[in-house]
């Protein structure tokens, strides 16, 4: 496989830590050759770490797409309502392209964005990372293979953390809707996605309920200050306090990456110093956040399989649990955990099955999903698994859902929706 070499624009978590990352791990495969990003700390710190010349490295993505072809591939890790001109640009330039989800929150943008790349001849595919998850293939497997019967209902879990909830969708980028997108789209698409794979027949119908109901100004405890380190009373109670969050707290203090996102000086004294004047050190009911923190969706399909999807903050793991409920038996699942336990009816055995997989990003799922995306950039003509044909549904699905929700749970039809687009 020759080395593929790449225009990574955007430095931030996902840029740096899964594809700028596997470079390093895999340099004969990957070569990072130019980036774009707005933060100068994270813009000088991959620059230096991937030898990038200067006349490669720049604030915004414009100046590096607007010189003629000088890599194989982009990659798209800009904030969500960022995607769509970098895409189209890129794709015009004779570029491939491997672009984080969501791909937009525009149903026209959407559209276009899955035109130019059949238009184009490149490869776009979407960061869908559930669809290269060995936890995902094998609970496809086991479907196929009728070993619960006829499957007939779904029961999906998304655990958000209510630590991954407060940092990246309280305090973090993904706060509000109309920056970004709304939280079933950011969060969730991905899991539309692959309950529809699971399902494998078409979407009919979507609804939807949930609200933005604790992280809210009227829910902030009695004489609490703003910003965490301006006095706080309630520091020894609350489990969102600033300092204890980012310093103490094992699933943000261990994990350098969400300290990282506040300031590149991760020593002790760096991370207070970004608390007392940066986003991350306001009291989590003093932000300017509008997503979501609960929603259920509930989706029907041809054939008559329903799925109810649930996405809650308020869950101390940020986990993806799953039940399948068929004919002849059921099957529990936990991504996380990698563990599938299958249940059969007749004879009341347990068999449980323990999938080997890498305690790293969505366990293991980011590394085989960009080793594919090289592969089928070296096999010219080969197809992404996630490319844009298979993710613009299920982000309309999204959109449905979304819609749905804002309109009390009325049902939208998606098979009408598809037919208007």
């Amino acid at each position: 496989m020759k080395q593929i070499t790449a225009i990574l624009l955007g430095a931030g978590q996902r840029g740096t830590e899964i594809y700028a990352d596997y470079a390093l791990q895999f340099p004969k495969e990957l070569k990072i050759v130019a980036v774009a990003e707005p933060r100068d700390d994270r813009r000088t710190a991959l620059a230096v770490q991937h030898g990038i010349p200067a006349e490669n490295v720049a604030n915004t993505w414009e100046p590096l797409l607007a010189r003629d072809k000088f890599a194989d591939c982009v990659l798209v890790c800009t904030q969500d309502r960022m995607h769509f001109e970098p895409v189209m640009t890129a794709l015009d330039k004779g570029y491939d392209v491997l672009c984080e989800k969501p791909m937009s929150s525009n149903k026209k943008e959407l559209v276009a964005m899955g035109n130019k790349a059949k238009e184009s001849g490149r490869v776009l595919s979407i960061g869908y990372t559930l669809r290269y998850s060995r936890f995902f293939m094998k609970l496809k497997e086991l479907l196929e293979k009728g070993t619960i019967g006829q499957l007939y209902a779904i029961q999906h879990m998304e655990s958000v953390g209510y630590w991954h909830m407060a940092h990246s969708f309280v305090r973090g980028n993904w706060r509000r809707e109309d920056e970004t997108s709304s939280m079933i789209m950011q969060k969730c698409c991905h899991d539309m996605d692959i309950l529809s794979w699971l399902v494998g027949a078409p979407l009919e119908v979507v609804s939807s309920f949930g609200s933005l109901s604790h992280f809210r100004p009227e829910n902030k405890p009695a004489g609490a200050p703003d910003r965490c380190l301006d006095g706080c009373l309630h520091r020894d109670t609350c489990p969102y306090y600033a300092p204890r969050f980012y310093l103490e707290h094992p699933d943000t203090a261990t994990k350098e990456g969400f300290c990282k996102v506040l300031t590149m000086d991760t020593s002790r004294e760096g991370i207070m110093q970004a608390l007392e004047t940066g986003p991350y050190g306001r009291c989590v009911y003093a932000c300017d956040n509008t997503v979501v923190d609960h929603q259920v969706v509930n989706l029907s399909y041809r054939g008559g399989v329903t799925v109810s999807m649930t996405m809650s903050a308020f869950t101390k793991e940020c986990e993806r649990r799953i039940i399948l409920m068929g004919s002849h038996g059921q099957i529990l699942g936990n991504m996380e955990e990698s563990i599938i336990e299958i249940r059969d009816f007749a004879t009341g055995a347990t068999t449980t099955i323990h999938i080997p997989t890498p305690a790293t990003h969505h366990s293991g799922s980011d590394t085989i999903m960009v080793k594919e995306f090289l592969q089928v950039l070296n096999n010219e003509g080969a197809q992404s698994r996630s490319n844009a044909d298979v993710s613009v549904e299920s982000h309309l699905a999204a959109l449905a859902a979304e819609e749905s929700r804002l309109a009390n749970g009325k049902p939208i039809f998606i098979q009408e929706e598809y037919k208007k687009l």
